[in-house]
């Protein structure tokens, strides 16, 4: 930590300027204030671009899309949330030509647009809101008005970190409340989340994992997922080798 006095008399300026400047970095992720200074963010804590991030573990993603694709029946009403895990989830269920009637709800601009190729199959629901870049997100204050009217069958939300002790976090804070009022529009809440996200955390916890039903994951050690399972947590390993037991039950809720 480095406390907002040392900061000012380092540069020669005054407290208040300097926590004008904190404040303006915050609000960029590149720190985080906190009472009588800051703290500096890891390097992975910044936000990046949509389009930045889509490349990265690209097949472990696709294989996530396909495994959660596979827990929707036709019929059925679906919440999306923002991030390129949840748009694999998006392309798969395009891929799956046997469902139909499927009410698909998001925030993403993305994820909207990719499942526009599914319609009539499916009817797609943008949440409204305020729109942010990078993400390409809907957030407060408008979706939080539509969503609350929700009892959908299942939620896909992504994050940027997933850890026993915190649960599901995000990297940003609007996004986090947004990923708060998706859980709760649904009856059962799925992560989906690479192995890159395990065993971190970072600034907003979306869900405490005792709130998550199911986890799908690939790309990642049985070191990494051990915890996650020990917890109760079904997880489901999409690109588990042929002959390997793929998922893991979790404790049913009361």
């Amino acid at each position: 930590m480095v406390r907002t006095a040392a900061l000012a008399a380092a540069v020669g300026t005054s407290e208040v300027t300097v926590r004008q400047d904190l404040a303006a970095l915050d609000r960029e992720a590149r720190i985080r204030r906190v009472h009588g200074g800051a703290v500096r963010l890891g390097a992975g804590s910044r936000e990046r671009p949509l389009e930045e991030t889509a490349v990265e573990n690209s097949t472990a993603k696709a294989a996530i899309g396909r495994a959660a694709a596979d827990l929707v029946r036709s019929g059925q009403c679906i919440v999306l949330d923002v991030g390129t895990t949840p748009a694999a989830v998006a392309e798969a269920l395009v891929a799956r030509e046997d469902l139909v009637d499927v009410t698909v709800v998001t925030n993403s601009l993305t994820t909207a647009l990719a499942l526009e190729r599914a319609i009539p199959r499916f009817t797609v629901v943008v949440t409204g809101g305020t729109l942010r870049p990078l993400q390409h997100s809907l957030v407060a204050p408008f979706n939080a008005t539509v969503l609350p009217m929700l009892s959908a069958d299942l939620v896909f939300l992504g994050g940027t970190g997933l850890d026993v002790a915190h649960g599901l976090t995000n990297v940003n804070l609007p996004e986090t409340e947004a990923k708060r009022v998706l859980a709760a529009a649904g009856r059962r809440t799925v992560v989906v989340a690479d192995g890159s996200k395990f065993g971190r955390a970072d600034i907003g916890v979306v869900s405490t994992l005792q709130d998550v039903d199911v986890v799908v994951t690939a790309g990642v050690s049985a070191e990494a997922v051990a915890p996650i399972r020990a917890a109760g947590v079904h997880v489901v390993v999409a690109d588990a080798p042929a002959g390997r037991t793929r998922t893991s039950e979790r404790k049913q809720r009361p």
